[in-house]
């Protein structure tokens, strides 16, 4: 079985990077952008420079422009083109546990604690020993809704592992400026599943090749990139399961402010999106910018599948663009009306 790790950076080789690119079962692919040292070098894995990416699909590499992590999107479709059976998305901080990417469920059914909740949307982080905080881009309106009392065993099929993480974990601005966590999960609250869809990340989750093709980081959107990837992929039919935690992350300094920015369309859009999701897939359409969607096509063209549905007559050049968190919110809003409306 082929099994290739995916990953972007703008720094020299992290100590994350010189673990994974060890893996003699693993291959790696580190996607560079305009910051990334020149001198980049890996002893095993491909590192992928910006001409080699934009000789690779130029208008795909344009679409999703520079100094942005969705350019991960491209080392996805290369992993895919090498014959990946597992891909798995890791952030060049995510420092490898012992074991790591041994314990693969992708593919299998697997017997797991089961959460049913009536709310649209189920949080995995409550579940486990940090009933305090929440997963990045879970709707903030439901955070006083959360409820895990109804739990059994179950046995689900996976489609996307989805393994925590020691250390700074993947929440939201918010909660990291409330709580600066340093976590350790508890073995024993995993795995989980539930029967609502949940969001999930592009940081040490592991996909199959199939769930590849609907899996999709937005560009333009800020840090909703990969949670709205989540609950696209998840409105389309793919599981996904919450595993252990594999690695622990020594997180690369960030300004929270500039996070809580980036994040702030999802806290204004996570509930309706999902809420419009659960009835038609096709509805993330009515919350994206133009440029994200026409990405989106570019990168479905790889698989030879059919398009999100929307109108792409125009240009990328002339693509309306989101040039505010606020203004796309009513953009999106009267979009997914125009789309409800025709349906």
């Amino acid at each position: 079985m082929k099994k290739v790790i995916v990953t972007t950076t703008i720094n020299a080789p992290t100590k994350a990077i010189r673990l994974f690119d060890a893996m003699a079962d693993w291959e790696l692919i580190v996607i560079g952008d305009l910051k990334t040292p020149s001198d980049y070098r890996l002893e095993r894995g491909l590192y992928v420079d910006p001409d080699t990416q934009a000789k690779y699909d130029r208008a795909l590499s344009d679409a999703i422009g520079w100094n942005s992590i969705q350019r991960r999107n491209i080392g996805m479709l290369m992993a895919h083109d090498m014959g990946a059976e597992i891909i798995a998305l890791v952030d060049d901080d995510n420092v490898p546990m012992p074991g790591w990417g041994q314990e693969l469920l992708v593919g299998k059914e697997v017997e797991a604690n089961y959460y049913q909740t009536a709310l649209p949307v189920f949080d995995p982080v409550g579940a486990t020993n940090h009933s305090e905080l929440w997963h990045r881009g879970y709707p903030l309106q439901l955070l006083p809704k959360r409820d895990y009392t109804t739990k059994s065993r179950r046995r689900v099929k996976v489609d996307v592992q989805a393994d925590f993480w020691n250390g700074d974990p993947d929440i939201d601005a918010i909660c990291r400026m409330e709580h600066a966590p340093n976590c350790t999960f508890d073995d024993a609250c995993f795995p989980i599943a539930s029967n609502k869809p949940a969001p999930f990340n592009s940081q040490n989750t592991f996909l199959s090749r199939e769930a590849l093709q609907e899996y999709f980081l937005f560009p333009h959107i800020g840090r909703m990139d990969d949670i709205w990837g989540g609950y696209y992929l998840q409105a389309k039919g793919f599981s996904v399961l919450f595993n252990k935690a594999s690695v622990y992350q020594e997180r690369n300094i960030h300004d929270l402010v500039v996070d809580m920015r980036k994040e702030y369309l999802g806290y204004e859009n996570n509930l309706r999106l999902v809420e419009a999701l659960a009835s038609e897939p096709e509805a993330i359409v009515g919350f994206l910018p133009g440029n994200a969607v026409w990405a989106f096509n570019l990168y479905k063209r790889h698989f030879g599948r059919g398009k999100v549905e929307a109108d792409h007559s125009q240009s990328p050049a002339t693509l309306p663009k989101a040039t505010s968190h606020r203004g796309s919110a009513r953009k999106s809003g009267a979009a997914l009306a125009a789309l409800k409306k025709s349906a």
